[in-house]
């Protein structure tokens, strides 16, 4: 998931955080934390929503040749 973080230790995330927090303040770092996580949020559900319009056709095609092999056996 945070893959590209892999490559720093403890001490450099602790100073990134420091770096954030002198930048944005006590006050608006849970704002900014609030709207990142949104943002986050939002971006699985369209990712999510993609993935299910691209597999909703191919589950489409099956129910159908299921139906069709169906009516074919009841033929016989």
């Amino acid at each position: 998931m945070l893959g590209f973080l892999g490559n720093l230790g403890t001490g450099e995330l602790i100073l990134i955080a420091f770096v954030v927090l002198l930048l944005f303040g006590g006050k608006k770092l849970p704002e900014l934390m609030q709207g990142i996580g949104k943002g986050v949020r939002g971006f699985k559900k369209g990712l999510n929503d993609i993935k299910d319009e691209v597999e909703r056709p191919i589950d489409d095609k099956e129910k159908v040749d299921d139906k069709e092999k169906e009516k074919e056996t009841t033929k016989e």
